[in-house]
This record gives C-alpha cells, structure tokens and sequence, in this order.
C-alpha cells in the first residue's frame, strides 16, 4: 500500500484526489486545518513544523507520494498569508519531506500551481522573486502593498518556477523522486464560490474565457491529472506543469511552448 501525504486535504481539490488515491488503495495523510490525520496552519514557521513532526511520526520510515494542494484565493485577508500559505507552506512540505519520498517505492511529489501563474497581469515580478529566494518577510511585505490577484498569481508562479528549478537536482532527480505541477484553471470548489461572491473578483472569474465548453472544471478533473502524475504512467514525467484549465492557457498564449 502507497502512502500519499495530501494538503488540503479537506475540501476542494484536495478531498477529490484524496477519495481518488484511497479508491485506489493508497493511504492518505491529509493536512489541513480541520478534518485531517494532520491538523496544522500551513501559514508560519510553528504550523509547518508541527506539520511535519506529525506527518514523520504516522508515515514511519517512507513515503510514496506528497501533493502539495493546500492555497487560498486572491480575495483572502491579509493578502500577505496567501504568499505564506501558497508559496511558502508548500515549499516546507515538499522540502521538509524528500528525505522521507527518498525512501518511497518509485516516490512522486506535485505541487498544485495555477493557471494565472502564466496569464495574470503582474504574476512574474519583485513579489514572485521574493519567494524564490527564500524571502518570507518580503514577500509579505510586498503582497500587502499589491491586489489579492497579483498575490495569488506570483504565489502560482514561484511554485511553477521552483518545481522547475528543483526537479531536476540530485536530491530530487538524482535520488529517482520525481517533481512535477499541476496548473489548473478555474474549477468548482468552495475556494471559486467564494471568489464568485467577491465584489470585485466574481465578476472576473466569470468573464474568463474557457474554450472547452465555456464551464468551469470539476475537482475531479483536477484530480484525476494529479493522481497521473503520481502514478507509474507518468514515470518519464519530471519538471513538467501541466494546465488543466479547459484551454485557457492555450487560448491566451498560443505560441508559447
């Protein structure tokens, strides 16, 4: 039997891959802030660690899989929590945990980035430099200074960028764990419903094209691409961000590949 550790696990995205991996016959190490084998806030350094702590006394001496799910919304407040969330709560787990993925059988991480990492107006910038360079303090700083939406994105985007960067290493490559992203669109959960009643963001969301029948995605959708690359069939698969997003990315960037 795998063992996955799932973030986010309690709702959304998260709870549809983890009903998926446990049909599957995988065990599911959930974190979140409710519901979970694994209660703890992702948002600073205390959380994180105690995330970590629990997580390492459950799995024992391995694991096989990690998915770094859990985000919040550009419409959140303070703003300066979706970096430490989304950027840095991700970063803590997939770091903290390779050693553990290192002793998996054929081990896999994904991290879950966004669509509006590629196509948000502002996303690549000072605030997406910050997290890439370990800069908790700063990035904070200048998310509060920007929109929830340019937060968001440039949170998608260094995630995206350090998947990229970090796959490919001898501690991730090199030790046969393999890192990809997942960059979905808008989809279904509570986290859009939210953004949907947002004065200013619903209409936004709304208003974005998708060319793949003009609906918003399932969490299953996203789900069944994650547990892909987790799987043996995405055994060639390392660095990759893969968009599911009914089109969008495609539709807005059409010559980039």
């Amino acid at each position: 039997m795998r063992t996955i550790v799932l973030s986010g696990a309690a709702s959304g995205i998260g709870a549809a891959v983890r009903s998926r991996l446990e049909r599957d016959g995988c065990r599911v190490l959930g974190v979140d802030l409710r519901d979970a084998e694994v209660v703890a806030d992702l948002s600073d350094a205390a959380g994180r660690e105690r995330a970590l702590a629990e997580v390492r006394a459950l799995a024992g001496e391995r694991l096989d899989g990690l998915v770094a799910c859990a985000g919040i919304g550009p419409q959140f407040e303070p703003r300066s929590r979706i970096l430490s969330v989304n950027y840095f709560g991700a970063i803590a787990l997939l770091d903290g945990l390779r050693p553990l993925l290192a002793c998996g059988e054929a081990p896999a991480a994904v991290a879950v980035s966004s669509n509006s990492a590629t196509i948000a107006p502002g996303a690549d910038g000072p605030l997406a430099a910050a997290c890439l360079a370990g800069d908790e303090g700063e990035a904070r700083r200048l998310a509060e200074e920007t929109d929830g939406a340019t937060a968001y994105a440039a949170s998608k985007l260094a995630l995206a960028r350090w998947v990229r960067r970090q796959a490919t290493r001898p501690e991730w490559a090199g030790a046969g764990i393999r890192l990809n992203a997942v960059a979905p669109g808008a989809v279904r959960t509570p986290l859009l419903e939210e953004g949907l009643e947002h004065p200013v963001f619903g209409a936004a969301i709304r208003g974005f094209p998708i060319p793949l029948g003009g609906r918003f995605g399932r969490p299953e959708q996203i789900a069944a691409a994650i547990c892909f690359l987790l799987s043996s069939d995405a055994s060639f698969c390392c660095g990759s961000v893969l968009f599911v997003d009914g089109g969008s990315d495609a539709l807005l960037r059409a010559d980039v590949c």
